[in-house]
């Protein structure tokens, strides 16, 4: 491949990484992940209420990593609330799965941010073949898109498997029980869907540019192998 069109790939690739890296950033501080109502049981099993009567039941919040907003309804009134996970939260939550989501989403950005500058440096630079050439932005590429998908595992986990949105709305709540209702991914969530499909791109963009993979054998290696067998024998 000529020059020229490496060199646009591997601009094309370092843009999107840079705007990988703008978007985690901006979704990281942003409440905007989930958003979930939930019931309060204790009001409504106390009115026997149903249909349209559990409306004046029925709270929702939004929320990020650090902090979110939300109201409560039962049966006597909006009552809106504010909450902070650190260090309001800390009794309430699974700690150290969210505290991985948050050091698995900042390690992102550091990657994301060291392949943008590897993939100008391969275009308008002499890349080593080491860590600085293809090798290089194929680990980054590879290591970046593992850290996304483990955002967003930890962090469906967390809110799904250890019912984060109920724990939040049920903390320092004694009279009044809650039950989540429904759950959302919001904007920041799918951010970083976005930034681990473009890290799948960006390899496909390296392929492209005419790299092998890491540890493929060129068809030269496999000949003069073949050869040195058959010497041998």
């Amino acid at each position: 491949m000529p020059n020229q069109q490496k060199k646009v790939i591997f601009c094309m690739a370092g843009v999107l990484s840079f705007v990988c890296a703008l978007g985690v950033v901006t979704a990281l501080g942003t409440p905007l992940w989930i958003k979930a109502t939930f019931l309060c049981k204790t009001g409504a099993l106390l009115v026997n209420a149903s249909g349209q009567e559990l409306d004046k039941f029925m709270g929702e919040m939004q929320y990020g990593l650090f902090h979110g907003e939300g109201v409560r309804q039962c049966g006597l009134g909006v009552r809106p609330f504010r909450f902070s996970f650190f260090p309001d939260l800390l009794k309430a939550i699974p700690v150290s799965i969210h505290v991985n989501v948050i050091l698995f989403s900042m390690i992102l950005i550091v990657l994301t941010m060291v392949g943008t500058a590897f993939f100008m440096y391969n275009a308008f630079g002499k890349p080593f073949e080491t860590l600085h050439g293809p090798l290089g932005l194929y680990l980054l590429s590879f290591i970046s898109g593992s850290c996304g998908c483990l955002v967003m595992i930890l962090f469906a986990s967390e809110v799904k498997i250890h019912h984060l949105s109920e724990k939040i709305a049920n903390y320092k709540e004694g009279i009044y029980a809650y039950k989540t209702q429904s759950e959302k991914y919001t904007t920041s969530f799918w951010v970083v869907f976005i930034c681990f499909f473009v890290h799948f791109l960006n390899g496909l963009l390296i392929r492209l540019a005419g790299f092998q993979f890491p540890f493929a054998k060129s068809k030269g290696t496999e000949t003069t192998t073949d050869v040195a067998v058959d010497l041998m024998y």
